[in-house]
């Protein structure tokens, strides 16, 4: 163990948080299998941009219809077995592609089955980020945060290098997308094992709580979601800069184009680029496990994101393709800082019984930037070519990364996140302890009444 109170396995101390994280690098791995596969098909199939800008669109758009009321859903419902349905939905959507890629079907089918795949990710992204902090204690919790981002990175690197050593084994694509079935399922396995610790929830004004009334569906308790976030600055100007970077520098959806016309190093050389970003990401997340807490996280999130929007220029510019892939890299590093900070932030921030519907906000900020930046980088290179289209996503995001500072003042001047975390659980013990007084002077007022009543 490294020296002071730096434990980099804190988390994984926690049984619940092993068997949460062996679910899921196995299902991360596979929908990252899933995902560099569809590009790879729809574009050898049509060799179109637009067409596999259309699979990010056909991604994104149920993310965002459903984000509302899959928030409320995850923090109404078990969390654990909300992330179990919504496995075995993406499992049941992966076995129907293969078996549509098995028999060449027309390439709308690939589009319908990626609408059924993003229905069941509007559920298991709020589900699986709100459900982490009943997973470890508080003092954990940044560990997990980063072990999470370790797996991801770690199942984006092999995810994409399966799938292009078994493009050029098979010759095909349908056997990813049946690997991709089988690993979710897994995970689907595992969360049924879990048994998360119960936390409090306490009653707060604007329809919050935990009361029969405060459990219907209703409009305004989608909505409290939203509101959390905008009243929460730093909340909002975290996923804003992440929205927009990822929104302007959607790169990664031009990877087919550029390994088969620009670099020519086919499906191997298409893995290991699609793989490049998260390599830097998973060097950085080790990094970030073992290093001490950071005491400037504001700053650290806007040189970060600038970094990020400049690896993007450079990569739109190379021709080399060792080039390409480390300037990818040094991108996913890059972006890790950004995520890890951004998720503590946004749970930190965030009351337990409203982090379903706010992870379900940043789940429209985030993952659905993300398939919609493909769609925006696709558009542009369908029109003026995939070189200016990820040039201008560069410097777009350098852009970006300007404005949300002079924005929000407060995002420069963010310090340590721990100090965050603290800052919210004594809201939130505050929070409870007033709910608790609130009851009893209730269960007292409610004797006196029948006194004076018989009086």
């Amino acid at each position: 163990m490294p020296s002071g109170d730096i434990d980099p396995f804190h988390a994984v101390r926690f049984a619940n948080y092993r068997l949460f994280a062996s679910g899921f690098v196995c299902s991360s791995t596979g929908l990252q299998m899933l995902s560099a596969a569809v590009l790879w098909e729809v574009y050898e199939r049509t060799q179109s941009a637009m067409a596999i800008g259309l699979v990010g669109l056909c991604r994104a758009l149920p993310v965002v219809a459903l984000a509302l009321p899959a928030g409320q859903i995850v923090d109404f419902a078990r969390r654990e077995r909300v992330l179990v349905v919504t496995q075995v939905g993406m499992a049941l959507a992966a076995a129907s592609l293969a078996w549509a890629s098995f028999i060449s079907a027309p390439i709308w089918v690939f589009y319908a089955l990626m609408v059924l795949m993003g229905c069941a990710r509007s559920f298991n992204g709020p589900s699986r980020s709100s459900l982490l902090p009943q997973l470890v204690d508080a003092g954990a919790f940044t560990s997990a945060v980063t072990w999470n981002s370790g797996i991801f990175q770690f199942a984006a690197v092999s995810g994409p290098l399966l799938t292009g050593a078994m493009l050029v084994w098979f010759g095909a694509a349908w056997p990813v997308y049946a690997v991709t079935a089988a690993l979710c399922m897994v995970m689907a396995f595992t969360g049924a094992m879990l048994r998360p610790r119960a936390m409090g929830t306490p009653v707060a004004a604007g329809g919050g709580g935990s009361g029969p009334a405060a459990r219907r569906m209703s409009l305004s308790g989608m909505l409290d979601g939203v509101r959390h976030v905008y009243r929460e600055k730093l909340i909002l100007a975290t996923i804003t800069l992440d929205l927009f970077a990822v929104l302007l520098g959607g790169a990664t959806a031009l990877l087919p184009i550029y390994a088969k016309d620009i670099l020519h190093v086919g499906p191997m050389g298409y893995g290991l680029l699609r793989a490049s970003p998260y390599v830097g990401a998973l060097m950085m997340a080790i990094v970030m496990a073992y290093r001490p807490p950071m005491q400037r996280a504001g700053p650290a999130l806007l040189l970060a994101v600038g970094c990020y929007g400049l690896s993007i220029v450079g990569f739109g510019l190379s021709e080399t393709a060792w080039l390409s892939a480390a300037l990818l890299a040094i991108g996913g590093a890059a972006d890790n800082i950004s995520v890890i900070i951004r998720h503590v932030l946004v749970q930190a921030c965030t009351p337990e019984y409203l982090r379903g519907r706010v992870s379900a906000v940043n789940s429209v900020f985030i993952e659905s930037s993300n398939e919609l930046g493909s769609f925006e980088s696709a558009v542009v290179a369908h029109q003026f070519g995939p070189v200016v289209s990820a040039v201008s996503g560069g410097v777009g995001t350098m852009v970006v990364v300007g404005a949300v500072a002079l924005i929000w003042p407060q995002l420069r001047r963010l310090g340590s996140l721990e100090a965050a975390m603290a800052a919210q659980q004594r809201a939130s013990e505050a929070q409870v302890a007033s709910a608790d007084r609130l009851a009893a002077e209730d269960s007292l007022a409610v004797p006196a009444a029948v006194i004076t009543a018989q009086k």
